[in-house]
């Protein structure tokens, strides 16, 4: 097939041009620069420059590729979280989920293709109240933090947009591996290394992993199966912060982490931080296993933190 990938140099999109182009499909993907055009021909697919946030580029790359798959990949994460300005830190990703989405499906449909694959997200976004792993029948969260309110706003629109134009949007957790944040070298890890991630309160927010190889893998399944829907693309293990995190600072040979109480941590990481460290919901991977024909190559975090973050035995990255 002809499969355009929108976002073919991120963490996900990189992933997928090798995977694909080596099934045999004739792989086109964007960047917004000529080095990552170049990137992208050395890994076997076709690379061609496209602004996600200008219609016209979106409409002119798509209308040319002609594909019978389109798969938005399109984020823009800068290094650093701000848990008090989470919006601002978001702004642009927003903007491509909403505008760039948008004009993504328009183009897509323009051109006669056949089968839309979108990312979204599944984490925090959940209700944080009742049960602690939700599925995708339910509601995201009603009534978010106010610092995240446009971001899930965006992941909304998305999705509906996606759903509305018979296309699947692929709910990916917390992402764990080599080139991110939480991988050998990465923000995240490094903070825990240095105790700078406290345990919060109990740590009872709930989180859903998903080692990034994991994540390209459900996408590469959604190009071929599954009906139109939301899909939560997670591990097998949604677990509470006050296991993981220890667990994580042990297997990396850290301290154990700090405990701060509610309070004081939202003096420090806001309304937003404590609600993701205390009150978050995790997820359920039960309807991708059965749609998609997909299973987690990490089934639990706790092999993945131990196997799978790229770190060698002395702590930095493998060899």
């Amino acid at each position: 097939m002809r499969i355009f990938i929108a976002g073919g140099t991120g963490a996900v999109g990189s992933r997928l041009v090798p995977l694909l182009a080596a099934a045999g499909h004739e792989v086109t993907a964007t960047s917004r620069t000529a080095e990552g055009t170049r990137r992208i021909d050395n890994t076997g697919g076709r690379g061609v420059i496209m602004d996600g946030r200008d219609a016209a580029s979106i409409r002119r790359a798509v209308i040319q590729a002609q594909p019978d798959v389109l798969v938005h990949q399109l984020t823009s994460l800068a290094a650093g979280f701000d848990f008090k300005r989470f919006d601002d830190v978001f702004a642009v990703t927003n903007e491509l989920r909403t505008r760039g989405t948008d004009a993504l499906i328009a183009a897509a449909q323009e051109a006669g293709t056949s089968r839309i694959v979108v990312q979204s997200y599944t984490g925090w976004t959940n209700p944080h109240s009742g049960p602690a792993v939700k599925t995708e029948d339910g509601p995201i969260d009603p009534d978010p933090v106010p610092a995240a309110r446009n971001t899930l706003a965006a992941i909304a629109h998305a999705e509906r947009a996606t759903v509305a134009a018979g296309g699947l949007a692929l709910r990916f957790g917390n992402f764990y591996g080599p080139g991110q944040a939480l991988g050998a070298g990465g923000e995240m890890l490094e903070a825990v290394r240095k105790r700078q991630v406290p345990l919060v309160g109990g740590g009872s927010g709930v989180w859903s992993f998903c080692h990034i190889d994991d994540a390209a893998a459900a996408t590469v399944a959604a190009v071929t199966r599954g009906a139109a829907g939301v899909y939560n693309i997670v591990d097998d293990d949604p677990a509470p912060v006050a296991d993981w995190l220890p667990e994580l600072a042990r297997m990396v040979g850290a301290k154990q982490p700090l405990r701060v109480p509610a309070w004081i941590a939202r003096m420090l990481i806001g309304e937003f931080g404590v609600a993701w460290m205390t009150t978050a919901r995790g997820s359920s991977n039960a309807k991708a296993r059965d749609a998609l024909g997909w299973a987690p190559q990490y089934a639990s975090w706790r092999e993945g933190f131990r196997t799978g973050l790229g770190v060698g035995p002395a702590g930095g990255p493998s060899r």
